[in-house]
């Protein structure tokens, strides 16, 4: 979902930086963009990582969720270029598909709602749905189970490299579609093609 169906990337790098600011800390543009597709377990201990052990983790949780409802009730969140064209695509051709994101189901629900595209999605396996979130595999097994679709025969989509890590753990041909300039050389190791954007993953299916 982040980064891939939805530029909601962009709208948490302003929040963090925000709640960062107002407690007396700086957080880099390229730090914020290293935690993409991370569980928010692991978001967190990177964050304490980065700005000490003495940061208040609740206290940023509590702000930047504040500056992220206040910056998406006026500016939205945009979906991907490519993404209406791609679904509708597969829904013509009755591929079956889900969304499969590391973010809690009320994230993802509130996300989707705020770019208008709630109802798109009738199934959802949440980071809530596992044991373990990305880079282990459990999301994707567990969309590939609800599918009915052996893995092997599961495409996957994803922007960051915790989500490439899962899905070539979990055994599934994945397609990196990068959200950011610099691509980690093991991502492009991991994953099975590349491509610039979702209007090129439909020229690629079609």
């Amino acid at each position: 979902m982040d980064g891939l169906v939805l530029d909601t990337e962009s709208t948490y790098l302003v929040a963090w930086q925000l709640a960062a600011k107002e407690m007396g800390y700086l957080l880099s543009e390229s730090f914020c963009r290293s935690l993409s597709g991370l569980q928010y377990q692991d978001v967190e201990l990177q964050l304490i990582a980065y700005c000490g052990v003495d940061l208040n983790i609740k206290l940023f949780n509590r702000l930047s969720d504040y500056f992220w409802r206040e910056y998406v009730k006026i500016n939205g969140i945009i979906i991907k270029p490519g993404f209406v064209q791609l679904m509708n695509f597969i829904v013509q051709q009755e591929i079956p598909y889900c969304l499969a994101t590391n973010s809690s189901a009320i994230n993802a629900y509130e996300c989707l709602e705020f770019a208008g595209i709630k109802e798109v999605f009738s199934i959802i396996v949440s980071r809530d749905d596992v044991h373990y979130g990305k880079p282990a595999p459990d999301i994707f097994l567990k969309a590939a189970e609800l599918l009915r679709v052996p893995i092997h025969k599961c495409v996957v989509l994803e922007d960051s490299h915790a989500g490439i890590e899962a899905a070539s753990r979990a055994g599934a041909f994945s397609m990196l579609v990068p959200s950011s300039g610099f691509i980690d050389p093991l991502t492009i190791d991991l994953c099975d093609v590349i491509m610039t954007d979702l209007s090129q993953v439909l020229a690629y299916l079609e």
